[in-house]
């Protein structure tokens, strides 16, 4: 079972979820024959790289039920699908500018039967609706992101940490970080997973 890897970080998952997760490895094959939604080279790893990757952020915040979260530049859907597996009582906007990756989006939510998926086909600063999270996976530099995203999360704070922007990030984030030169915090992804993979991983958390 591919899906095993998340059993052993979150073993508290139902059986629908475990199949839910389970499901994603043959969609994601199925549609990047199609669709070029992961490297061809990377779809064997998809369930540690992409999947377990993405619910870092299920690590990091336990979203409480009825919290709004977008997920902004989702590709073909990380870190928003694995969230919305992960949180069915929560309600996930995942927003891209690739009309083509926005279909596989919706066309995995629906095979999946997630009703808490609203897929967009655009860019974030067209949006109207405010959220209590932003999450996203490598999408740009955290100056220009934080800039394009911060009138889109609401203040109505009921979490146990500040409503704010979560980013999954790799590699050496020094100079990038100082040029955003906001309040944030860096947890090390080694801190929750004990995959190579995860050696130069980072979730970055911005409070607002």
């Amino acid at each position: 079972m591919k899906a095993q890897i998340i059993k052993k970080y979150f073993p508290q998952i139902t059986e629908k979820q475990l199949k839910q997760f389970e499901l994603l490895f043959p969609l994601y094959q199925e549609w990047n024959e199609k669709i070029n939604v992961i490297s061809r080279k990377d779809i064997e790893n998809l369930m540690e790289h992409h999947v377990l990757h993405s619910l870092a952020i299920a690590k990091f915040i336990d979203f409480n039920v009825g919290s709004e979260i977008l997920d902004v530049g989702t590709g073909g859907g990380f870190p928003g699908i694995p969230l919305a597996i992960m949180f069915p009582e929560c309600q996930f906007t995942l927003i891209d500018s690739i009309g083509k990756k926005i279909r596989v989006v919706e066309e995995v939510s629906k095979a999946l039967g997630l009703k808490n998926v609203l897929a967009i086909h655009g860019r974030a600063e067209q949006l109207t609706t405010d959220y209590e999270f932003i999450v996203s996976r490598a999408v740009t530099r955290m100056a220009p992101f934080y800039d394009w995203v911060k009138f889109k999360i609401n203040r109505n704070n009921y979490h146990k940490i500040k409503n704010g922007l979560i980013c999954l990030k790799g590699g050496d984030l020094k100079e990038e970080l100082e040029e955003f030169g906001k309040k944030h915090k860096v947890i090390e992804l080694y801190d929750y997973f004990e995959e190579e993979f995860f050696e130069t991983k980072k979730l970055v958390y911005v409070p607002m």
